[in-house]
């Protein structure tokens, strides 16, 4: 079983994503952990990273060839990235996009990373921006289209283990007999 969990940036992918893999005794790949650890291993913060691949493609290009060849070549994962989904395709038994306000995502992510909450809004409203236009221009993809996942839950509404409980219920209800209610996924990525 391939499940994927997207989102933005503090809508609570990592820990629903963990919390899932442990659930289904699947194994968690993280797109953001990948993406620190190539922003750490070259002296950048995450939003340095960004910037940088705003002028080097390849940096979310090696990054999403990556994530695709994972969901096309294993099975009983969990994949979680802002564009996991996408990349999934139809590999994808079950596609999830979380999210939150803003502010309450700056306010996690604040958290995270002993930031000011203010200062992390801002920072995450730039770096959506920032990747929203990289995704279009690479892909095609309208990251704000939301009408390939199967469910969208706004993760501020409940704490991680109820968000949890919605999406189990779903899978577990889900119907992997046929794809007729599917959405599909027809991007020909190019990395």
């Amino acid at each position: 079983m391939l499940l994927t969990v997207s989102g933005p940036p503090g809508s609570g992918k990592s820990t629903t994503a963990a919390l899932l893999a442990d659930t289904f005794d699947l194994e968690h790949v993280s797109g953001g952990d990948i993406f620190r650890e190539l922003a750490d291993e070259r002296g950048y913060t995450p939003l340095e990273f960004n910037k940088l691949a705003e002028e080097n493609d390849q940096i979310d290009r090696d990054l999403d060839r990556r994530l695709h060849e994972i969901a096309v070549d294993r099975d009983d994962l969990v994949l979680e990235s802002r564009l996991a989904g996408w990349l999934a395709g139809e590999h994808a038994d079950f596609r999830f996009w979380l999210d939150a306000p803003p502010t309450v995502r700056g306010e996690r992510i604040a958290e995270r990373e002993g930031k000011d909450p203010e200062r992390a809004t801002e920072e995450t409203r730039a770096r959506e921006a920032s990747e929203a236009l990289r995704y279009d221009e690479y892909y095609g993809i309208d990251i704000e289209d939301l009408k390939i996942y199967d469910l969208s839950v706004n993760t501020a509404r409940w704490e991680p283990e109820a968000v949890l409980d919605m999406l189990v219920t779903a899978v577990e209800e889900y119907d992997a007999t046929g794809d007729e209610g599917k959405a599909p996924t027809t991007i020909d990525y190019e990395f």
